[in-house]
């Protein structure tokens, strides 16, 4: 199935697998993947490092933004890296996850992430998800996608993805954290999350992956009369 050279927005809840769908269709389409997340929980974990949030997520925004100006964050073989450091375990963790979400909500930040999103994005072809991509980051993308879930489904799916990678974890934490996050998420001044006017909604609750592409297929050729 050839695609034509379009940029497919995926935007959505936290745990609805965004990640892992936008990562089987850039491969299915051949397609560059570009993983918004990850740098939002990378400048999250810069911030932690450096002391730019505080226990009670304090966040120093002036210093913080003065840091993003020499940070060099970026996607490589293994995930993400600052520099020549991979850091894809450490921002998978729950003390990233319990942060990235006030740190989601600077300004600065946003547009730091944004701008870095656009640079690798330019030459489209591209499957990018997160939680503004449709609305702000390419609000001309050919294809939007929200995607949504069960809060409790979608918290027995982060809990099993961190007890796969080793790390002690609890289905009522989880759960509490995304709730959380939705909230945080939602209700931020600068590009909450919110489905695009022209996006279709994706319920994952109950389908798999392999379902969840077959209807990107259908999607796509309905869309593009492929």
């Amino acid at each position: 199935m050839h695609i034509p050279d379009i940029t497919i927005a995926i935007d959505g809840y936290s745990s609805t697998g965004k990640s892992s769908f936008a990562k089987i269709i850039a491969n299915e389409f051949s397609f560059l993947y570009l993983d918004s997340g990850a740098l939002y929980r990378g400048v999250t974990l810069f911030a932690i490092e450096n002391g730019y949030i505080g226990d009670d997520n304090t966040i120093n925004v002036p210093e913080l933004d003065k840091a993003m100006n020499n940070l060099d964050i970026h996607f490589g073989p293994e995930g993400t890296y600052i520099g020549d450091r991979c850091i894809e375990k450490e921002i998978r963790s729950m003390a990233v996850a319990g942060k990235v979400s006030p740190i989601a909500t600077v300004a600065e930040v946003r547009n730091f992430v944004d701008k870095k999103l656009r640079e690798f994005g330019k030459n489209g072809r591209i499957v990018m998800d997160g939680r503004d991509i449709g609305t702000t980051v390419f609000p001309d993308a050919e294809l939007k996608i929200f995607m949504t879930a069960d809060p409790l489904v979608r918290a027995q799916r982060r809990a099993d993805e961190m007890k796969a990678k080793g790390m002690e974890t609890d289905l009522q934490d989880v759960l509490k954290n995304l709730q959380e996050r939705d909230y945080i998420d939602s209700h931020r001044e600068v590009s909450p999350l919110s489905q695009a006017e022209d996006a279709i909604v994706l319920d994952n609750s109950h389908m798999t992956m392999d379902e969840q592409v077959e209807w990107l297929k259908s999607v796509i050729k309905e869309r593009f009369g492929l």
